[in-house]
């Protein structure tokens, strides 16, 4: 059997279909595993042992249909479930298992604040997605895998993070998923333990403020490291304190605790912390109260759409710094 898997983005929705990919490649006899995304999350997925080909979209339907077509798949499992997916599955004209998005129930959640979610994680329904098959979720957990080539030495950090360190990832695709800088300098303030911050190149300036009240105490390594080195960073850490991104989903695969902070988003999406069934439940989710207009979006906005961002502004610092030390005794 020969099955087709597609998930074009982003780097945590990847990551939390990765169970799907891992039972799927483990369960069925033979098969084997493709999968799709867009290029520029190419990384996200390298080394995964339980994929045995890659395709990548570009901008390059008509090319990647023709390329797809030779492969004469068995199955398409579609755990994204657009108009590009759907496209690819009418011009491949074979069997489509499709993940349901509880689309209706995200709208209701984020327009009207009328709770009708599953309350099933998205990544139990991606396996769930492969029922039909005889797959069965093995609870696992996450996967993430990082090359040799792409770990980052304990000895070329600084002197101050080479007996352990809190990992703060301070970036997030949308603005209102993210914590304003003054609140993170607070946070820093309050944790007595080296920090080092990760994210992207659009992060340096915010890190570099945010460093700058410790420099010694306080390592920014945003943009420094390509994603496996940040997702390296990660693993190294004592634990992870994370606005609802990516790297808060990698480090659940790496099995460390997380402290997640939400603001336009929620856990109530059924996206929250992920770990394996068969262990303790690491994470704290951080919500402020009682915030009628809180999830506002299933992805988050670059703006409150209320003008006041209570959801990041009201969030308790101190609460959030003292888990931290609480949980840095527990590793």
């Amino acid at each position: 059997m020969k099955c087709l898997v597609i998930r074009f983005s982003s780097i945590g929705d990847i990551v939390l279909a990765t169970p799907a990919i891992r039972c799927l490649k483990q369960q069925v006899p033979g098969v084997e595993v493709h999968f799709l995304s867009k290029e520029s999350f190419k990384s996200v997925t390298q080394g995964n042992p339980y994929i045995d080909k890659y395709f990548y979209f570009n901008n390059n339907f008509k090319q990647l249909i023709a390329q797809l077509k030779q492969e004469q798949y068995d199955y398409i499992i579609d755990l994204h479930d657009n108009f590009r997916t759907k496209r690819i599955a009418w011009a491949l004209k074979t069997k489509v298992l499709t993940y349901q998005k509880e689309r209706v129930a995200k709208f209701l959640l984020t327009k009207l604040h009328i709770n009708k979610m599953q309350g099933q994680h998205i990544s139990d329904r991606c396996v769930d997605t492969l029922a039909p098959l005889g797959v069965l979720n093995d609870g696992k957990g996450l996967d993430y895998f990082i090359a040799a080539q792409d770990e980052i030495a304990i000895k070329d950090l600084p002197m101050a993070q080479m007996m352990g360190y809190i990992a703060i990832v301070i970036g997030a695709s949308y603005q209102t998923k993210k914590l304003p800088v003054k609140k993170l300098k607070e946070l820093c303030l309050k944790i007595d333990y080296p920090i080092i911050l990760i994210g992207g190149k659009e992060d340096i300036a915010a890190a570099n403020a945010i460093a700058q009240i410790d420099p010694i105490r306080i390592f920014n390594a945003c943009g420094k490291y390509n994603l496996a080195g940040s997702a390296d960073l990660v693993r190294k850490s004592k634990l992870v304190i994370s606005h609802d991104t990516g790297l808060q989903y990698i480090a659940c695969a790496f099995n460390k605790p997380v402290l997640a902070i939400w603001g336009a988003t929620s856990p109530l999406l059924d996206v929250e912390p992920y770990y394996a069934k068969y262990g303790a439940a690491k994470y704290e989710n951080f919500i402020v109260p009682a915030i009628s207009c809180q999830p506002c979006s299933n992805y988050g906005t670059n703006k409150c759409p209320k003008g006041h961002f209570n959801c990041m502004e009201k969030q308790d610092i101190g609460a959030i710094a003292n888990a931290a030390m609480r949980g840095l005794q527990l590793t």
